[in-house]
């Protein structure tokens, strides 16, 4: 069975389209689905990038072009999405949460419940409140969690998933790997599905 790493954050709308996408592409070719939390902001930092928002802001129809490019994903996958009026988003805690989910049998309660409150409802996942009335709505175990964010284990773990996706070449998210081949975007999900089929 081949793995798909997904390395993503909440942060991303385009992390949640491919999160939308990628459980049944990888049921499809009996793939096994990894998440791996990991701090886009630290990712910029580290590579010089920036957001499609700060990147493109100067191009003549580029972010036009962007939004019409994500419609059409949307529509052609069946996807529910709303667009959040509070982006951007501090994740640090919502990714710290996801790494401390990892392995519990919540976890993927806990990826979805955040998911969609960033991109399905649009809440303000920056403030602490909303955070905890997600979880609690979600009925996840929210004393657990809102203490292993500040677990030192949990902060230093978040921080070295974040440098080893950028020493693999890691400059965004959604950036998914199979083995040592890496696929970047939500647009890439044709190519990987491709390799999956063993025909690449």
């Amino acid at each position: 069975m081949q793995d798909i790493e997904f390395m993503y954050d909440f942060g991303s709308p385009n992390a949640y389209l491919a999160h939308r996408v990628l459980p049944a592409l990888a049921e499809r070719h009996d793939a096994r689905l990894r998440y791996v939390p990991v701090l886009l902001g630290g990712i910029f930092k580290a590579t010089g990038n920036q957001s499609p928002m700060v990147s493109y802001r100067d191009i003549r129809g580029k972010l036009a072009y962007q939004a019409r490019e994500m419609e059409r994903f949307i529509a052609r996958h069946g996807i529910r999405y709303h667009a959040n009026p509070y982006f951007p988003i501090n994740t640090l805690k919502l990714m710290r949460g996801a790494v401390f989910a990892q392995g519990k049998p919540w976890e993927g309660d806990y990826i979805e419940a955040i998911f969609n409150a960033m991109w399905l409802h649009g809440q303000q996942m920056g403030d602490a409140e909303v955070f905890r009335d997600v979880l609690i709505e979600a009925g996840l175990p929210v004393a657990e969690i809102l203490a292993g964010l500040d677990d030192p284990e949990v902060k230093a773990a978040l921080i070295a998933n974040t440098e080893t996706a950028v020493a693999r070449g890691v400059f965004g998210s959604p950036t998914m790997f199979v083995d040592q081949e890496m696929f970047f975007g939500k647009d890439s999900l044709p190519d990987l599905e491709y390799l999956l089929t063993g025909q690449a």
